[in-house]
């Protein structure tokens, strides 16, 4: 049974476990705790309301509470832009909030994210849970930012997604991340001006835009 995967940025958490006279014990620990997060994953699997945004993250069930407005009018704004490019250019398929997509160890819910057409076209009208993205976009609030910026940053790097936008209603900022390896660089952090996408070949959208208020 394999416990970790190795890259090498996870090496040196994996010797002091490695140099331990304890490691058998160590494995059997692990071993049953992996064993019982993967109970409670199935539970979530057979019992998450699709109507309810929730995620399941480091065995813990995570719900989400309503968005404020500036939240829904940023993502109505980028995706009125994104999902008839994605569809006239017929480069893959766009999805938003109540959409699961599963990582190893993780379920989230993104507030945006898209495949190209290579890996959309595989995907079921009866499909419920779908690997991870080539882009994927977080609109943080206070409630989920630790995670957008922890687990999940990570989560996404490790998982190929090519493309990370962080956006920050509240201050008007946008985070480009594109991955180098197996994690993110950022590549620009911009509050006005055009942000143009890597990963969508020829997508791009002004921070005025994606951050208008008065016409929602």
């Amino acid at each position: 049974m394999r416990f970790f995967v190795y890259y090498g940025m996870n090496r040196q958490l994996l010797q002091p476990l490695l140099e331990s006279p304890d490691l058998p014990y160590l494995l059997e620990e692990l071993q049953a705790e992996w064993e019982a997060e993967q109970k409670r994953r199935h539970a979530f699997w057979a019992e998450v309301d699709e109507g309810r945004k929730a995620e399941f993250i480091l065995g813990e069930v995570i719900y989400h509470s309503p968005v404020y407005g500036r939240h829904w009018m940023v993502s109505t704004n980028l995706c009125t832009e994104l999902l008839p490019f994605v569809k006239r250019k017929k480069l893959g398929k766009v999805a938003y909030e109540k959409v699961m997509v599963r990582m190893t160890r993780n379920d989230y819910e993104p507030d945006i994210c898209f495949w190209r057409t290579e890996r959309a076209r595989e995907f079921q009208l009866k499909q419920s849970a779908f690997p991870p993205p080539d882009f994927v976009v977080e609109i943080i609030s206070n409630s989920t930012e630790a995670r957008d910026r922890g687990i999940k940053f990570q989560d996404y790097a490790l998982h190929g997604v090519a493309e990370y936008w962080i956006i920050d209603p509240e201050s008007c900022t946008l985070e480009q991340y594109l991955l180098e390896g197996d994690s993110y660089q950022l590549a620009v952090k911009l509050r006005e001006g055009q942000i143009k996408s890597t990963v969508i070949d020829g997508f791009s959208i002004a921070l005025e835009d994606l951050f208008r208020w008065e016409d929602q």
